[in-house]
């Protein structure tokens, strides 16, 4: 396939666009040009992409369900319409969050998972429905703090446990790639330094003060989840994760830009604090994204969504109603530089879990993962996965 007459998104500089040809064979990029190949096969399949901005596919690396289904549902048809929600939205690879469940619950949903993706996998390429990779799992619990659980069940909150959380990932074939955890909590430590070279470790549902989160992050927990939301304040004399995590190279923190979660002035200063290369676009969307308003469920509780907002009973925000793609929309509209929100959704959090080698970015041998946008108003024009256009 060649793509030409795009602005293509580049992490030269620290990211621009330029007026590149893309050539990709199968699923893979081949090579960026400033114009078509003298010897290039004229039977190939040509994307015009003139009036649009080429950028990699997104990744959503914290969300919970979308279309009316949940990731723990734990079956094949809720994951199939999960992942084929994404793709039609742009968001090309995904590794959803789980909730606070019992244990023999989450086994079965980790087991699901990895066995959903052993499938995507092995299925023959041109056969596979048009979806969303499955590249990974959030683990966003069991192992937070009972204080700041959120919308997530209570009763089933455990204390971080070596040997528990290897059974988990042996549930999930060593799918899980991202750990949400209190570091407050007995036993958070050691994992951090028993799994932090094999899983990344964030911190959050905490309650966690500015010395112990930055004890977890110096022993390698560079990831906050949902920046601002279920942890203590960032106050001048009590500055706590947030201010641990500024004060800590390398450290990624979470934004969902849904305008219900986070101020506008409040992105704008995060992204000033942490810099562009390490805020990550997530949606946290749960089962109601796409779906009209009504009532829902997450992690077994009830959801009523009204519009942008999804609650418990309590009033607590349970997740959101905004998939990625709208969230990199909502980013610009609040002053995000297309250039930062376009790294925030595609390469950061590939770089966070680990799959920076083979995604997030457009350049050659990753895969040929695109979104096209109009450079007007952000439309999508087209999504553009391996061979498939959609």
């Amino acid at each position: 396939m060649i793509i030409k007459n795009g602005q293509i998104f580049t992490l030269k500089n620290g990211g621009s666009f330029e007026p590149l040809t893309i050539l990709t064979e199968e699923d893979k990029i081949i090579s960026l040009n400033a114009e078509l190949p003298a010897n290039f096969d004229k039977t190939e399949k040509i994307i015009d992409a003139a009036g649009c901005y080429v950028i990699p596919g997104l990744t959503d690396i914290h969300f919970h369900g979308c279309d009316g289904y949940d990731f723990c549902d734990g079956n094949y048809e809720a994951l199939a319409a999960i992942s084929s929600y994404e793709l039609k939205n742009g968001i090309t690879d995904i590794c959803p969050a789980t909730m606070t469940l019992e244990k023999e619950e989450l086994y079965r949903i980790l087991e699901n998972a990895a066995g959903f993706a052993a499938k995507q996998i092995a299925c023959n390429k041109s056969a596979r429905e048009p979806e969303a990779d499955l590249i990974g799992i959030h683990l966003e619990g069991p192992f937070i703090s009972p204080h700041k659980k959120g919308a997530q069940n209570g009763d089933f909150i455990q204390k971080p446990d070596l040997s528990l959380l290897a059974s988990f990932q042996e549930k999930a074939k060593g799918l899980i790639r991202l750990i949400t955890i209190a570091p407050e909590m007995p036993g958070a430590l050691d994992c951090i330094r028993e799994f932090g070279s094999k899983i990344s470790f964030s911190v959050g549902h905490t309650e966690a003060d500015y010395e112990t989160a930055k004890k977890a992050m110096d022993n390698g927990a560079l990831h906050v989840t949902h920046l601002y939301n279920a942890m203590p304040p960032f106050t001048h004399r009590a500055p706590g994760v947030i201010g641990a995590a500024a004060d800590t190279p390398g450290c990624m923190a979470e934004l969902i830009c849904d305008g219900i979660h986070i101020d506008p002035a409040v992105v704008r200063a995060t992204f000033k604090l942490f810099g562009d290369d390490n805020v990550i676009l997530i949606s946290d969307s749960m089962s109601a994204t796409g779906k009209p308003d009504g009532d829902y469920s997450l992690g077994g509780q009830a959801v009523t969504v009204k519009g942008k907002l999804a609650t418990l009973a309590d009033g607590t925000i349970a997740g959101s109603v905004t998939n990625l793609y709208s969230c990199l929309k909502g980013a610009v509209e609040m002053g995000i530089p297309l250039v930062y929100a376009v790294k925030a959704a595609t390469i950061n959090p590939c770089r966070s879990i680990g799959a920076e080698k083979e995604l997030g970015s457009i350049e050659p041998g990753k895969k040929a993962h695109f979104l096209l946008l109009d450079t007007k108003d952000l439309s999508i024009k087209a999504i553009i996965k391996g061979q498939a256009v959609i």
